[in-house]
């Protein structure tokens, strides 16, 4: 009796110790991901995701859980700084490669906050929140270091690309510099093997003598920036590669910080020959099943390495499906959206609410569901919390910690409403189970009402019936929007003055 009181006091004083420690935190993110595209999440879907299915199986899966906008750049602001990218300068789109950073100067990040807390930090894959290059195009000057990016938002170590792929500049970036630096230049070439999309790939041409002004998109008249050794169908297995090699050669003593945002599904859609064919989805579906695949390479190595357990693993999406996702649901039967309404840029379900896991075995239950709202800036109050630290006044305006809800007590798992933003502006605020929509700044659509528990594919806008319910909405909203942040705190505010999309609101000004 003894021995076996012994070992169980060894035991738990074992958990205790493991609980105890701080976490590796990994975040991986794809890009254009719809809430359809993990077969866990979709019962219909034609094709498999097991390294994905196994991060809900065997952690929490947040089935309301939503990015901070319905397009790159702002959701990937909000996912590492807790603050909704519409209070920046950015009120809609995206950006493009090279433009200031739009997190600012000594701004918080999940990356500086972890770093603070003796965490080696590293960020692998598409940035896509501005950066700084030296010379403008045709005249560059690439031994000059690239300035205000990862390495200056709290990462001490940087290997990727600036953006999408079709915005150019595309290198394989490490730190400040590129060893092969993008001298050449090209344009987008057809993708036979996909719906409506383009190829990144040689041949590429020596710069052009004479260049024109930008277009809207920031591209010279469609010319693109590129290294001679650059091809997009790499990037997948570049940046899996490489945080496997970070892992190996981090200082084993420290606790880490990786972010990992893949470049998949959003286009060039270019799946790697093992994969073609194997979906009956056609080549997206192979893709989504590649970027599987190498999400599974990641959770392995964790295992192999006794990492896991403790390794705090945070997947989801940046938005919904691009929107080709209409002709796969008509040639395939697959639908990236899931039961969800529109897609990417949409301010309706399908183009916010994205698959969204937490897998921490050694404080998440396995199999575990939530099924109320949350968005990705939750992350940043999350990971304060597990470090046992409080966030100042000007960070995480809008985020609230997730592990009440994490590690199982409900009772104290705070619920404040979310903000929903279109790409071109559009707002909409959801609180519990109500959504109201606002009508676009053209006023050419109308406000909308959703009881989103019967009613998730927003089909019946019951606004007239609940105009009370409307109301108090619209005065959270107006009070949100305005405040400078959601949660409880000291004034924080927005980086602007009053602005068009908010036409529902007399104009104010910041003091």
């Amino acid at each position: 009796m003894k021995r076996l009181t012994l070992t169980f006091l060894v035991f738990l004083f074992t958990a205790t110790s493991k609980a105890a420690e701080k976490p590796n935190i990994l975040v991986i993110y794809t890009d254009d991901q719809g809430y359809g595209d993990v077969s866990a999440l979709n019962p219909d879907s034609k094709f498999q995701t097991p390294a994905l299915d196994r991060l809900a199986a065997e952690g929490m899966t947040f089935t309301d859980g939503h990015s901070g906008d319905t397009v790159c750049t702002p959701s990937r602001y909000m996912l590492l700084t807790g603050r909704y990218s519409w209070r920046t300068r950015l009120k809609s789109g995206v950006f493009g490669a090279e433009t200031p950073c739009l997190i600012e100067g000594d701004r918080m990040t999940l990356a500086s906050l972890t770093k603070q807390h003796g965490y080696e930090t590293a960020m692998i894959g598409k940035w896509h929140l501005g950066m700084d290059f030296y010379g403008e195009r045709g005249s560059r000057d690439w031994s000059q270091p690239v300035t205000d990016m990862p390495l200056d938002k709290g990462f001490e170590y940087f290997f990727g690309i600036p953006a999408s792929l079709n915005y150019g500049i595309l290198a394989w970036f490490e730190g400040r510099h590129s060893p092969v630096p993008p001298t050449r230049f090209t344009s987008k070439k057809p993708n036979q093997i996909a719906i409506s999309d383009y190829r990144i790939m040689p041949p590429y041409d020596a710069p052009p003598t004479k260049f024109t002004q930008p277009n809207e998109t920031g591209n010279f008249k469609g010319l693109i920036e590129v290294a001679p050794d650059f091809l997009d169908s790499e990037c997948l297995t570049r940046f899996t590669d490489q945080t496997i090699d970070w892992m190996k050669q981090r200082d084993a003593e420290k606790p880490f910080f990786i972010y990992l945002p893949y470049t998949s599904p959003h286009k060039p859609v270019i799946p790697i020959d093992q994969f073609r064919g194997k979906s009956g989805a056609g080549s997206y579906g192979d893709f989504m099943m590649e970027t599987d695949w190498h999400i599974g390479r990641i959770l392995d190595y964790l295992d192999e390495n006794n990492l896991a357990d403790n390794t705090l693993v945070y997947f989801s999406s940046d938005n919904g499906p691009e929107n080709t996702w209409p002709k796969r649901k008509e040639l395939y039967d697959h639908a990236s959206n899931g039961i969800y309404r529109e897609g990417k840029r949409s301010i309706y379900e399908g183009g916010h609410r994205v698959p969204y896991f937490v897998r921490w075995p050694a404080r998440v239950a396995a199999g575990s569901e939530w099924n109320k709202p949350v968005t990705q800036g939750d992350l940043l109050a999350t990971v304060a919390e597990i470090l046992e630290t409080e966030l100042p006044a000007n960070a995480g305006e809008d985020s609230v910690s997730l592990l009440p809800a994490l590690t199982g007590d409900s009772k104290n798992q705070e619920s404040i409403p979310i903000i929903h933003h279109g790409s071109g502006g559009r707002f909409a605020i959801r609180s519990g189970n109500w959504k109201l929509v606002m009508e676009s700044r053209a006023k050419k659509d109308k406000r909308e009402l959703y009881q989103l528990a019967i009613d998730p594919s927003e089909e019946n806008n019951v606004i007239e019936a609940h105009p009370e319910i409307a109301a108090e909405l619209l005065a959270e909203l107006t009070r949100i929007t305005s405040s400078g942040r959601t949660t409880p705190g000291e004034a924080s505010p927005n980086d602007t003055d009053w602005w068009s999309n908010l036409h529902w609101m007399e104009p104010w000004a910041n003091q």
